[in-house]
């Protein structure tokens, strides 16, 4: 009987587990088969392990994506930094290339050249003359002091960072030089002219030819009540002079009667003034008087005599 009961117990049991695995065999013949809610459920328990992996990978996935904004928005926000720094030292380089050889700005700090030009404008310095260009008649010029023309100003103290940043924009030329050592004032005798002051009507006198100057200041004489004068400018050298003729320290003051030492070495001319820019009422473009030099022959020759009255020209 004991050797009976394990044989039934094993017989019982072993149709249970056929049944079972029939039925396994069955639900996933069932979960195979189209339609059937049994093996929808069967599918869907499956189906549940599937999501939980596949929510694994999904989280993995939002945080590649993640890391990539974040990539991608940082390389974005560097590549705008990088850009604006190129452009930045473009500039700079740019704007010290014009300053050097093109062009470079300056302020006036004084009256010696008004009408034309007043105390505290801003002009643009045209370095293409002398050197491309050559200098003419009535060119306004800035220049250097050529020999303790200028009197030892009170210099604006500037220290520090602000003192720093003002010297760095000077140098590339993105603001007006401020230096104490140049001037400006206008050309109105190249080498070999024969400059007088003044003819019987009180004006000046460049190879003969006299001058009808309508740049000079109002009010003012066109030697400015100062001494008569009678040189020949050297080689190599211009004759300057301001348009307020009776407040302008120019060539007439500095000269030892010779012209050698009142005109200015075209070596130290910085270039020609074209145009005023700032402020923005006073801006004009700073045109040659060629009208005022046209009858001026050139150096060592002698002006035309003008007929006198009631005697016909030739």
């Amino acid at each position: 009987m004991s050797e009976d009961k394990p044989g039934r117990d094993d017989q019982r049991v072993q149709p249970q587990r056929t049944q079972v695995e029939e039925a396994g065999v069955d639900g996933a013949e069932a979960a195979a088969a189209p339609g059937d809610s049994e093996g929808a459920e069967d599918e869907g328990g499956d189906g549940q392990g599937g999501d939980g992996q596949g929510g694994d990978s999904e989280a993995v996935e939002d945080g590649a994506v993640e890391d990539d904004d974040r990539q991608t928005f940082g390389q974005a926000v560097w590549a705008g930094v990088r850009e604006i720094v190129i452009v930045v030292m473009m500039a700079t380089v740019l704007s010290f290339v014009v300053k050097t050889w093109l062009l470079q700005a300056f302020y006036i700090p004084s009256g010696s050249m008004e009408d034309t030009l007043v105390r505290d404008d801003r002009v643009i310095v045209s370095k293409l003359t002398p050197g491309p260009f050559d200098l003419s008649r009535g060119d306004i010029v800035v220049f250097e002091d050529p020999g303790n023309w200028l009197m030892e100003a009170p210099k604006v103290q500037r220290t520090g960072f602000n003192g720093a940043l003002h010297a760095t924009l000077v140098f590339v030329g993105l603001l007006p030089d401020d230096s104490d050592n140049h001037l400006i004032k206008r050309v109105v005798g190249l080498p070999g002219d024969h400059v007088t002051c003044c003819d019987t009507d009180a004006r000046l006198v460049v190879n003969g030819a006299s001058l009808t100057e309508p740049y000079v200041k109002a009010g003012d004489t066109p030697n400015g009540d100062r001494p008569p004068f009678d040189i020949v400018v050297p080689a190599g050298r211009v004759w300057v002079m301001g348009d307020h003729r009776s407040d302008s320290s120019d060539s007439r003051l500095h000269d030892d009667g010779k012209g050698r030492t009142g005109s200015v070495p075209i070596e130290r001319v910085t270039g020609r003034a074209v145009t005023v820019v700032w402020p923005v009422d006073h801006v004009t473009w700073l045109s040659q008087p060629e009208r005022v030099f046209r009858s001026v022959p050139p150096p060592g020759s002698t002006a035309p005599t003008p007929p006198a009255s009631g005697t016909p020209a030739p």
